[in-house]
């Protein structure tokens, strides 16, 4: 790991540390930064230091935003993310920027952190790959609890749908599911 990688991947960390809401014991947004990385690793080995930072960084200081800021619906849902992923955009730019990242690769990661280019931008959809598979395995079964059957199904699909070819693939000889969410993984 480079210094600027350590040092970029030490900052988010230091800012996640500081959620008040805690998981298993830690802060929420620390924990599921380290989910992310996990997922990370297992997906892309060779990961550029972009997909690194961004994957570890993806929900960096999410809490500072409340949803409840937002209207109820799909609207303010929209709303509320894609502020949330300008937020984490603008805020792991500056800690790239004071690892000494260049301009370049600051702008691919915030690229990368609004999501823009799914489907389209390699480095893009890989993070996407990895932040599906990380709800799928540490957050799918607590929310499965809230939601009808026929909404968790539209959620697994939409799920599905936001992946690669090769991430629906692999989740489909990685994760045991029923018979209709493996279907939207075909």
């Amino acid at each position: 790991m480079t210094a600027s990688l350590s040092a970029a991947i030490v900052a988010i960390d230091a800012a996640n540390a500081k959620d008040p809401n805690l998981e298993d014991g830690q802060p929420s947004e620390l924990l599921y930064g380290q989910r992310m990385t996990v997922e990370q690793e297992l997906l892309f080995p060779d990961a550029s230091d972009h997909l690194k930072i961004a994957a570890r960084g993806q929900h960096i200081e999410r809490w500072t935003l409340p949803r409840s800021e937002y209207p109820e619906g799909k609207t303010g849902y929209l709303s509320w993310r894609r502020e949330q992923g300008r937020r984490h955009a603008e805020r792991v730019a500056q800690i790239m920027t004071d690892a000494g990242y260049s301009a370049d690769d600051v702008t691919q990661v915030e690229k990368m952190l609004r999501k823009e280019g799914i489907k389209r931008d390699p480095q893009v959809q890989a993070l996407e790959d990895v932040i599906c598979f990380t709800f799928v395995r540490h957050y799918l079964g607590d929310f499965a609890k809230t939601q009808t059957p026929e909404h968790l199904l539209d959620i697994v699909q939409k799920t599905a749908r936001k992946m690669s070819p090769e991430a629906r693939a692999k989740a489909l000889t990685e994760f045991t599911m029923p018979e209709a969410f493996a279907e939207a993984f075909r």
